[in-house]
């Protein structure tokens, strides 16, 4: 963003999208076995290495132990190895610097006695075998560890508007994840949530183009989502004005896919061109 400011034109956009400290939230009413087969699918698939991979599982404390033993034996059945082999779930992290990161962490969460669970890595190779550690909340991590580790919390009902604000104290908002089965609880969490994309009852992995366009918020990027309506236009020298109103995209029978835009926080107008820039803002909902 600086180096646009210093070299670009006035009002050239920045369309970004990094990684995260993405969350899953499962509580006591969830499928424990969709739950199970989501967690292994978002945080182990691709070896962890996707961007908007789960990081970090809130389990409700009263389904937390019959939960993390399904968890443990769904990842018990997973198999490392050669990444062409279709047998193979697991494969490497992408190189020697990736992997002593990871295995640094794990090894320091070992020391202290939180893994709850790990499998066994391949003797050669930049394997890391999918772990579990236990966390405090999701405070107890200070930076992404880009792959096969989870990081597990579990939370008391009455706690969980503390638990959605340390989520969204992170600052980071590119996916989170919910299991439940309370409508209500659906309407609530994901209007509290400061994330780009929200999955409810499937992991968090694998958006798809034009059923669910993908892009995060915060520290996790800004610009129109990819695979979006809005993202190709954002290109050209003029660009369209988004509507806020809500969208609904296709997907396969059963999903409902919704695509909202919401306007960000107070705006400071500065410069010569105050007006303008307030007229702008206000076009799109926002707070100058």
């Amino acid at each position: 963003n600086t180096a646009m400011a210093e070299n670009c034109a006035p009002g050239t956009p920045l369309i970004a999208e990094t990684g995260g400290l993405n969350a899953m939230i499962v509580d006591s009413t969830a499928l424990p076995e969709a739950a199970v087969r989501d967690i292994v699918n978002g945080a182990f698939r691709s070896a962890g290495q996707r961007c908007s991979a789960l990081r970090c599982l809130y389990v409700q404390e009263d389904i937390a132990d019959k939960l993390l033993e399904m968890l443990q034996g769904a990842m018990d059945a997973l198999t490392l190895g050669d990444p062409w082999a279709l047998s193979t779930d697991v494969g490497p992290v992408i190189d020697d610097l990736a992997h002593k990161g990871i295995s640094d962490h794990i090894a320091q969460a070992q020391s202290e006695g939180r893994v709850l669970h790990a499998l066994t890595a391949p003797a050669s190779g930049h394997f890391i075998a999918p772990t579990v550690i236990k966390v405090r909340s999701i405070t107890d991590l200070e930076l992404e560890i880009f792959g096969p580790v989870l990081h597990v919390a579990t939370f008391k009902a009455s706690e969980i508007d503390d638990v959605i604000a340390d989520i969204n104290n992170t600052g980071y908002g590119l996916t989170f994840g919910l299991h439940t089965r309370i409508d209500d609880r659906v309407e609530t969490i994901v209007n509290a949530i400061d994330a780009g994309n929200i999955y409810v009852n499937r992991d968090q992995i694998g958006a798809i183009v034009g059923s669910q366009p993908f892009g995060g918020e915060g520290l996790s990027g800004t610009g129109p989502k990819a695979g979006g309506p809005n993202y190709l236009p954002r290109f050209g020298l003029t660009s369209v004005a988004p509507t806020l109103s809500a969208q609904d995209l296709p997907g396969p029978t059963g999903e409902s896919n919704r695509l909202k835009l919401h306007p960000r926080g107070d705006i400071l107008c500065l410069g010569p061109d105050v007006d303008a820039q307030v007229q702008a803002v206000n076009a799109l909902g926002g707070n100058p």
